[in-house]
């Protein structure tokens, strides 16, 4: 794939990841254009100033609930990454529809006008809460996903291809818990809401060069996922606030002990490749020559957080977190 000719079009471009991923695409790829689509104008501005004002940059005030934006915004567009959603779980169970109409509808928007802009690629970001979810952001999230997944059938086996990333926590994302654990440092003691809680992480710019290596072998249909490793909250607590008087506070509601990346029951369609999982289209509904590659799983696999085979234990973490420290002392750290 040859970046340096490819338009690329991030939607909820000023959030964490469409931030990271535009920095590395300029550093590493130099594509020919990037545009920035968001509803905020105050975050597009705050993201030119703060130095993404590199002349391959383009910024579009839009909204994914708005279909004729997004085909304006997509004129002439090779790649699509959808990162734009709503992502609090409290925040979506409390306005449900408010969630529904950008999780699931947003992202049909993005596929339809993706498929009438003739966009090549259409890339989602998903996450493991739309695996047999438990609240509302994951619900729509695993909407998203099907949709996507999907929309392979509308572009009648040619033209768009659409496939998604679905990965864990990311470290110091807007809405991690890092943010809060290091604001809670001050007082010694950090509130959790269960001491057996267990979470995948991985590091914004793991997400981000995995997305960026998807997107360059997608086949469409694929969902794609990382081995990434586990950790218990509890540790995550510890190394970030040594000592601290850990207050248990009880889980709330549409929270899970433990996440999954891969059922059970999609395990039967999902192959290893290197340092991923691909999970293919339980039935292709479109005409094309595909050829997901990789090894079968074996039978009663799932990929979930207490199970994995890979952990960080709290020198892991803190490793991990170390480069949010001086951001949080510069009050540029996302909470």
């Amino acid at each position: 794939m040859d970046w340096k000719n490819q338009v690329i079009l991030i939607t909820g471009g000023t959030g964490s990841f469409g931030k990271k991923f535009t920095q590395t695409l300029l550093a590493e790829k130099q594509p020919k254009k990037i545009i920035i689509f968001s509803r905020d104008e105050l975050k597009q501005h705050e993201m030119q100033v703060g130095g993404f004002n590199h002349p391959s940059l383009r910024y579009f005030i839009g909204d994914i609930r708005d279909r004729e934006r997004l085909v304006r915004a997509m004129h002439g567009v090779d790649v699509v990454v959808h990162a734009a959603a709503l992502k609090q779980v409290p925040a979506c169970e409390y306005n449900p529809m408010e969630a529904i109409k950008t999780n699931i509808m947003g992202t049909a928007n993005v596929v339809e006008a993706a498929l009438d802009a003739g966009v090549e690629k259409v890339m989602t970001i998903s996450t493991d809460k739309a695996v047999s979810p438990a609240n509302l952001y994951g619900a729509t999230k695993l909407a998203a996903e099907k949709l996507t997944i999907q929309s392979n059938a509308y572009a009648g086996g040619s033209a768009t291809k659409f496939s998604c990333v679905r990965y864990g926590n990311v470290v110091g994302s807007r809405g991690s818990v890092v943010p809060l654990f290091l604001k809670q440092r001050e007082s010694g003691a950090v509130t959790i809401t269960d001491e057996r809680m267990t979470r995948f992480w991985l590091s914004l710019e793991q997400g981000v060069k995995f997305v960026i290596d998807c997107i360059e072998q997608m086949e469409g249909g694929e969902v794609f996922v990382p081995k990434i490793p586990s950790t218990k909250v509890v540790d995550l607590a510890k190394a970030i606030v040594p000592n601290a008087k850990i207050n248990i506070i009880g889980i709330r509601p549409g929270e899970k002990l433990h996440e999954m990346l891969i059922s059970e029951d999609e395990a039967r369609n999902t192959v290893e490749r290197g340092n991923m999982y691909v999970v293919k289209p339980p039935e292709p509904l479109w005409k094309r020559d595909m050829n997901y590659e990789g090894n079968p799983l074996p039978e009663g696999f799932h990929y979930s957080s207490d199970n994995n085979s890979e952990w960080l234990d709290i020198d892991g973490v803190k490793k991990f977190v170390a480069p949010f420290e001086e951001l949080f002392k510069q009050g540029k750290l996302e909470g």
